[in-house]
């Protein structure tokens, strides 16, 4: 999946699901939005879905360096390149 489509995707789940407003792509999440740990786990059921497939305990745990939309984007792509043969 391209970042556009991959922007366009999380974009809508932290407007519709978080309720956020007009998030930007460097917004602190935590600082700007109010986003928690309980959030993080929910987004990243929601990144499951989207990628197709459970995330291992590792690509959680880097999940914790998140903090902005332009970290999660990079974030998948990273797991994407990781995965692929």
């Amino acid at each position: 999946m391209k970042r556009d489509e991959l922007q366009e995707k999380i974009l809508t789940i932290l407007t519709e699901d978080f309720e956020f407003e007009k998030p930007g792509l460097d917004d602190n999440l935590r600082d700007d939005h109010g986003f928690d740990s309980i959030d993080a786990i929910e987004l990243l059921g929601k990144i499951e879905l989207i990628l197709g497939y459970k995330l291992s305990w590792e690509e959680k745990e880097k999940a914790m360096s998140i903090r902005t939309i332009n970290d999660i984007l990079d974030y998948i792509e990273t797991i994407e390149t990781s995965r692929k043969p």
